[in-house]
C-alpha cells in the first residue's frame, strides 16, 4: 500500500511538472509575441460603468493592439488595429526610427439601464511606440484607416543601405 502510494505521489509529481513547463512554454510564448502589442489604456472616473446592483464595473487597463511591420524595396508599411475607434482619435508622430501612435478609445454606451456582466475591452488614453527598421522621410508618409486598421506608410531614405566594416 505505501508503495503504491509513494508511485501515485512520484506520477502526480511528474505529471505537475509537466503541465507547469506546458504552462510556461505558453506564457513564454503569449510574452513573446504580443509584448510589444500590450498597451496600456490610461482613463478617468468616466471610464466606469455603475451597474444596476450599485457597483462600479471597471475597463481593464491593458489591451493588445496588434501590429505589423512589412518592409519593401521603397517603403516601410506599418499596420495597427485600432478596432472601435475613428479615425479622427489616432496621432501619429515619427521622431528618429520610432513611431508612436497614441489617441484615445472612448467608450459609448447604448443605454443605462444596463447590467455588464463581461467587461474585456479597454478604453482611455494610450501610446504604443513601433521600432522603424530603416530612416524614413517622415514628411512624405501617409496614413489610412480602413475597417479598424491604421496603415501608415512610410518613405525609405533613398541611399541608405547597409554597410560592411572590415576588421582590422
Amino acid at each position: 500500500m505505501l508503495d503504491s502510494l509513494k508511485q501515485a505521489g512520484k506520477n502526480i509529481g511528474r505529471e505537475l511538472g509537466r503541465t507547469w513547463e506546458n504552462l510556461s512554454e505558453g506564457w513564454r510564448e503569449l510574452l513573446s509575441r504580443s509584448s510589444d502589442a500590450l498597451t496600456h489604456f490610461s482613463r478617468n472616473s468616466k471610464h466606469e460603468v455603475q451597474q444596476e446592483s450599485g457597483s462600479l464595473a471597471t475597463f481593464p487597463r491593458w489591451s493588445l493592439l496588434a501590429g505589423e511591420v512589412e518592409e519593401t524595396d521603397k517603403e516601410i508599411v506599418v499596420r495597427v488595429e485600432v478596432p472601435g475607434m475613428e479615425k479622427e482619435d489616432c496621432r501619429i508622430t515619427i521622431e528618429d526610427n520610432l513611431l508612436y501612435l497614441s489617441g484615445e478609445k472612448r467608450f459609448e454606451r447604448e443605454t443605462g439601464d444596463s447590467t455588464y456582466h463581461v467587461m474585456e475591452r479597454a478604453y482611455g488614453a494610450f501610446q504604443r511606440t513601433i521600432p522603424l527598421p530603416r530612416n524614413v522621410d517622415a514628411g512624405k508618409a501617409e496614413a489610412s484607416y480602413k475597417n479598424g486598421v491604421l496603415s501608415i506608410r512610410l518613405p525609405k531614405v533613398a541611399g541608405e543601405s547597409g554597410k560592411t566594416i572590415p576588421v582590422s
